[in-house]
Order: C-alpha cells, then structure tokens, then sequence
C-alpha cells in the first residue's frame, strides 16, 4: 500500500449557524476535495442530528473528506486522508477559510 497522509483537525470557536448549515458543510467537502485535488466518487453523505449537529463524509478515490460539528460548542472537527501532504493541508485550508475558526489544532500523520 502507498503511503497516505492523515490530517486532523479542531475548528474552534466557529459559529453555530455555520456548524448547523448542511448545505454549507457538504459544499466544504466537495470544495475542499477540489482544492486538494482529490477526486471524489460520489455525493457527500451527510446527516443532521436533532440538536443541530452535523456529520458529513464525502469518499475520495481511495480516501476522505469528513467534518462533524457540534454546534452548541462552536467546535468542528476535519478529517482528511489523502494520497499526499500538500492536497491534504489544501483541503483543510478551505475549512479553515470558510468557516473561520477563533482558534485551530491540527495533526498530520503518515500513514501506510
């Protein structure tokens, strides 16, 4: 297996309207998979739990692109697994920009 690359991160201090935007956070993983260069096989699967929170998932050939938020908290958490570094911190960046965070702690890691 080739090696990938993991990157994780924490979104903090973000607005609840943003975090609980469904169409906003699945149009942030199909963005974010662009401006990575990642090439997505299908639609975002996304769901909206009662209290607002959002899970969301888009596959990426062979990795992904996922955020969960947590509105009542202001937290989004961004996973990214991709082929290299750099299509992986470009995803993240869209994150990043989009929903400007007070504050961000990310990790990456190799994988494979």
């Amino acid at each position: 297996m080739a090696e990938l690359f993991h990157v994780t991160a924490d979104l903090g201090g973000v607005g609840s309207g943003a975090l609980r935007d469904v169409a906003l956070l699945s149009g942030l993983l199909i963005a974010a998979a662009g401006a990575g260069g990642l090439s997505a096989v299908g639609v975002p699967v996304v769901r909206a739990a009662p209290n607002g929170a959002v899970a969301a998932v888009l596959l990426v050939d062979p990795c992904h692109v996922s955020i969960h938020s947590f509105p009542h908290s202001g937290i989004a958490l961004v996973d990214i697994l991709a082929r290299n570094e750099k299509a992986a911190l470009k995803a993240l960046d869209v994150f990043v920009r989009r929903l400007a965070p007070a504050s961000v702690m990310s990790d990456t890691r190799t994988r494979g």
